[in-house]
């Protein structure tokens, strides 16, 4: 294996550079501003399942060492410009994710992310719907909420078991786990989530899960109707998640405490805390205007368009080559 040469083909490249134009023909023809943020910022995500690249940064303007860190999305930035009244927008971005390398996944990966003021997230669902119809020639999606998914496929309520039913689901499925079975509730659902119904939706045409559990959507709006949900949604597609969409949170109290939440919960997994955006939630102070927002895999979608088998055959150079 020649670790010199790329690892897509020419002809991948080619339908890389044709997915991104296409792409960025939707969203004009949509009305809908490209823009571009920074990928490095003085805060970064505190979600307990994310890690974030970081660097030092030896030239700032207060003349001392600081730590920068690379953006895991581009979420808050162009939340900050949303803020600031630029309406619909969008970007084409490299992000970046301090995990291994795998199949669907790789640590610098290209995100599609774009923010619709006035929709919900069901409007949002649509307006994604059509993307993929647009570019995958996808057949009109099929709608299930989390709670339905999850009684269909493991007969089980996610939003009223216990901790101990779901472990003895988790051994029931022959859930191999090679440290101690989780004590948390949310990743056990999320485990069993991805092990056990990702495979199972979305085959024929995509699927979009909608309604998740309060505690796995930081970013979203609880539910009116059911305040045990929130309003989040993620679109899976022949056995690969592609999207993960937001009816967003605009209350900056609300959002600092679902950090200071987070940063609870990474101290006691051993984790260390993470230094929340500030610049973000000093954007959200001035005030968001009611939108709905979504981040879709650049690079899933390809490997989807192309019918490739593992997320190096549509990367020039992935991080064994980089």
């Amino acid at each position: 294996m020649d670790f010199g040469m790329p690892s897509a083909s020419v002809k991948a490249l080619k339908q890389r550079a044709e997915l991104l134009h296409l792409i960025r023909c939707f969203f004009a023809e949509e009305g809908v501003l490209e823009v571009e943020t920074p990928l490095l910022s003085h805060g970064t995500v505190t979600d307990v399942h994310i890690d974030a690249f970081s660097t030092a940064f030896h030239f700032s303007e207060q003349g001392n060492q600081e730590t920068l860190y690379l953006q895991t999305s581009p979420e808050y930035a162009m939340k900050r410009l949303l803020c600031a009244g630029s309406g619909a927008i969008y970007q084409l971005c490299k992000a970046f994710r301090h995990e291994g390398a795998g199949r669907y996944h790789n640590p610098e990966f290209t995100l599609l992310e774009w923010y619709r003021p006035g929709f919900d997230h069901h409007q949002l669902m649509v307006d994604v719907d059509h993307l993929l119809q647009r570019v995958l020639q996808t057949k009109s999606a099929e709608k299930i909420s989390y709670q339905a998914v999850f009684i269909r496929e493991l007969d089980m309520d996610p939003l009223t078991v216990t901790l101990s039913q779901l472990q003895q689901r988790a051994e029931a499925l022959g859930l191999d786990m090679a440290s101690a079975m989780p004590d948390d509730i949310d990743t056990l659902l999320q485990l069993l989530f991805s092990l056990y119904i990702e495979p199972k939706i979305g085959q024929d045409k995509p699927c979009f899960v909608y309604g998740f559990p309060v505690s796995q959507a930081a970013l979203a709006q609880v539910n009116r109707e059911d305040p045990r949900t929130a309003d989040r949604f993620e679109v899976y597609y022949k056995g690969i998640e592609l999207a993960n969409g937001f009816n967003e949170l605009r209350d900056a109290h609300e959002q600092r405490i679902r950090f200071m939440r987070d940063n609870q919960l990474r101290q006691a997994q051993g984790l260390p805390p993470m230094p929340m955006d500030e610049h973000f939630l000093s954007a959200l102070e001035a005030g968001l205007p009611a939108c709905a927002g979504v981040a879709m895999g650049v690079d899933r979608l390809l490997m989807l368009q192309i019918n490739a088998s593992h997320i190096e055959e549509v990367l020039a150079f992935p991080v064994s080559r980089a």
